[in-house]
This record gives structure tokens, sequence and C-alpha cells, in this order.
């Protein structure tokens, strides 16, 4: 009788799970496969392009990303527990804040992409490789403020288990640029500049076309327009985005090191070329853990906020425990095709060789980095950005990154021994985050997450609120 009880919760909880998880995970694939793809048609146009946007965008796009998913990440800890709380009125409130906060860092990361050239090349990249990245992040200028738009709206609508409608909108995106792309980079042969005022227009399509979905009037509770009150209480607000930005900037800009320090081996074009292959494919499945990791974020929130610390608990148990069964999946897929899935992206043979003779690395990282964001997710929905930032500090700048250098260019491993050593750091972060997470007291948790909402704007009649479905608490 116990086992059917359990097996009901645990069935009844992967519906909620799921019910966020499998459109949120379209949707990250949709729009990471935006990037994807134009580097798939750039990478045909020849090797120094490949590794130029390759570089661009996973240094200097990858950089800004970072620092504006991260002050987004904000939003998903405090929009997830005031809708658990029933606070539904603040969330209008919320993405106007993390709209102000957002667009001003683009503004700051701006001369990071009008720079790049100059940054790159004193970062000792390969000068050719610096020049057509140069060129690209100029272009892409607008991308930037697409993100700072997009972050806030995503937060929003998962915030309420309202994905689909973006999933929607990302899908019809990319079929677009994937179009575009052929039409005039392929067909037309407008090459990079042709692909990054296809990547600017597809990125403002969506984010239009979201906005609509905003103010259609779906969201009477939530959205009742623009208002002043969105300056109110903005200086705590800032500190949760910070502390945010940099959890999330540490994890993200440790990957843009695997790239620099590549970048510094003798033969690099190569070996930035092959590490652009495993990379792309590495970061594509990541996209699909990202699902699961606003999922769980929103899971974890709504219990916290409607002050059900069991049932958090057990949202975690079962979102760990589906990324790692996809992560054996895709251990096994790239295991199995790790000799042509590098085709995709070159048609340059040593390349392809080269790539493919990472596979059994690149199988077992991404199995590693299934489970990672899921962790990740947890972690925004509870609001312990700021423990978890330290954490990143240690295990990936203190253990991880020193690690690469040295199976890398003291023991001459090249790019093999950069990733395996930084690999290590990963993994030590993963075991850490997992004893946090399953040691952590979930009732004081919940309190936090009460005070949380009371002090930025939530009224006390209706804390705390029952969330939809659930198990017993």
């Amino acid at each position: 009788m116990g086992k059917m009880v359990l097996v009901g919760k645990c069935w009844q909880e992967s519906k909620l799970l799921w019910h966020i998880a499998f459109p949120a995970i379209l949707t990250a694939v949709f729009q990471f496969s935006i990037n994807f793809v134009t580097v798939g048609f750039v990478g045909h146009i020849g090797v120094v392009e490949l590794a130029a946007i390759t570089v661009a965008q996973n240094v200097v796009e990858g950089f800004a990303y970072g620092v504006l998913l991260g002050m987004g990440s904000a939003l998903e800890t405090l929009c997830g527990q005031a809708v658990g709380a029933g606070q539904v009125d603040m969330l209008g409130i919320y993405i106007q804040r993390s709209w102000i906060i957002c667009g001003a860092t683009a503004l700051a990361l701006v001369p990071t992409y009008v720079f790049t050239a100059p940054i790159l090349r004193a970062l000792h990249q390969p000068a050719a490789i610096s020049a057509v990245a140069g060129r690209y992040t100029r272009w892409v200028v607008p991308q930037l403020f697409a993100y700072a738009a997009n972050f806030p709206l995503q937060k929003f609508l998962q915030a309420q288990s309202k994905v689909w409608a973006m999933t929607f909108i990302s899908g019809v995106g990319l079929a677009l640029h994937v179009a575009l792309n052929y039409v005039f980079v392929t067909r037309l042969g407008h090459g990079l500049f042709g692909a990054a005022m296809i990547g600017n227009v597809t990125w403002w399509i969506i984010i239009l076309a979201q906005f609509t979905y905003l103010v259609s009037g779906c969201f009477p509770e939530a959205w009742k327009g623009f208002s002043m009150l969105a300056f109110n209480n903005i200086a705590a607000f800032v500190k949760l985005s910070l502390a945010s930005a940099a959890m999330l900037c540490l994890e993200v800009w440790y990957y843009t090191a695997v790239l620099i320090l590549v970048g510094l081996l003798k033969n690099a074009q190569l070996e930035v070329d092959i590490m652009s292959v495993c990379i792309n494919y590495q970061l594509w499945a990541v996209m699909v853990a990202l699902g699961l990791n606003g999922a769980v974020s929103v899971r974890v929130s709504n219990e916290l906020g409607a002050n059900k610390p069991k049932a958090a608990r057990f949202s975690v148990i079962i979102a760990v425990s589906t990324s790692a069964a996809i992560g054996a999946v895709f251990l096994a897929v790239f295991l199995a095709w790790r000799t042509e899935l590098p085709r995709f992206f070159s048609d340059n043979e040593e390349v392809v060789s080269e790539a493919a003779k990472l596979g059994y690395l690149l199988a077992a990282t991404i199995f590693l980095n299934s489970i990672q964001p899921v962790l990740t997710g947890v972690v925004i929905g509870a609001g312990w950005q700021t423990l978890v930032a330290f954490i990143n500090i240690g295990c990936y700048y203190l253990v991880g990154i020193p690690l690469g250098f040295l199976f890398g260019f003291k023991l001459k491993l090249g790019a093999l021994g950069i990733w395996a050593g930084m690999s290590i750091g990963t993994l030590l972060q993963t075991v850490v985050l997992l004893i946090i997470c399953f040691r952590t007291k979930w009732k004081k948790q919940a309190m936090l997450a009460e005070g949380r909402i009371r002090e930025w704007g939530g009224s006390s009649e209706t804390l705390p609120a029952a969330t939809n479905g659930g198990i017993d608490r």
C-alpha cells in the first residue's frame, strides 16, 4: 500500500514538473538553436568564420548572456514564490523592475560588443579570429537588448506555467531564421553580415510577439499596465539580481575560459574549431536541462511560497532523478554518433576527425551537465544565489581552471586536457550542490520565502496559499 502511495506521488509530481518542463525544454532548444543554426551556416563559409563566430558567441555574447540571464533570474525567485503565495498581482511590477535593471545592464555591456577585437587580442586569441569576431559582435548589438527583454518575459510566463505560447513563438522564429539564412547566406551569399542581421530580425520578432501576448489581456491579474511602482524597492531587487548574476556568470564564464585557454595552444585555429564543434553540441544538450531547470525552479519557488516545504523537497528529488535519466540517454546517443555529429559544423576532415576523438569526454560531460543545471534551478527557486556564487568560485576557479591549465599545458594534453580538468571542477560543484539540496532544512526556507514576499510587496492576507496540484504536505 505504501509503495502504491509513493508511486502515485511520484507520478503526480512528474506531471506537474513536465507540465512546465516540456514546453520550457522546447522553448530553450528553439531559442538556443537560433545561434546553433547561425554557426551551422557560417561554418560552411570557412574555418576562420567558424572559429570567429564561436568565440564571439561563447566569449563575448556568452559573457553578456550570463550577466543578463543572472540579472533576470532574480525575477524567477520572486515571481515563483509570489505565485505560490497567491500574490499574482505583484508579477507585473516585478517584470517592469526587471526590465529596468536588465535594460540598464545591456547598455553598460555595449562597449564589450564594440571593442571585441581588442579584447580578444588582449586575451592572446589569434589575430584573424579576433578581427572577424569583432566585426560580427558590432553587427549584433541589437540582440543584446533583445536578451534584456527576453529573460524577464520568460520568467514572468514560466512562473505562471504559461509556457506554450512562448514555445510556439520561438518555434516559428527558429523556422523563419533557418529560411532566411538559407536565402541570404547560402543562396545570395551575404556571408557573416547577412547572418548577423538575420539574427537581429529573428530575436526582435520573438520579443515583439511575446510582449504582444503579455499585454493581450491573457493576464488580467498579473499585468495591469505600466506603473511607477516598478521603481519602488528597486535597490533590494538589484541586490538579488546581482547575486543571481554573480552565480550564473561564474558558470557561463567558466565555459568561456575553455575557449580562451584553447586559443593559447599551438595551432590555435584548428584547436578552437575542434572545441567549437564539441561546445555547440554540449550547449544544445544543456538547453534540454535548462528546461528542467526552469521547471524545478518554478516548482520549488511555488511550494516554498505556499509554505509547503516537504513538497519542495520532493520536487527536487523527482527533478534530479529525471535529469539523470535524460542525461544517460544523451550519453548513449553521443557515444553512438560521435564520428558523424561534427560534420554538421565543418567540411574540414581534420576538424571532423579530431572532434570525433573527443566524443567520449563530450558524452561524459553532457551527462554531468544534464544534472547540474537542474540543481541550479533548485538554487534559484529557493533564493540561494549568494551561497552558490562562492561555491562556484571554489569549484570552478580554484580547482577546475588550474587543473585544466595543468593538464592542457604542463602535461601537454592540449584541448583534451583543458576540458578534462575543467570537467572535474564541474563534477565537484555538482556533488556539493547535491549535498546541500538533500541536507537543507526546507521548513526554514519556506519561512524565508514568506519574509521575502512580505518585504517586496506582498500583502499578508493571502499568505500562504495553495498551488495547483501537488502532493500531501
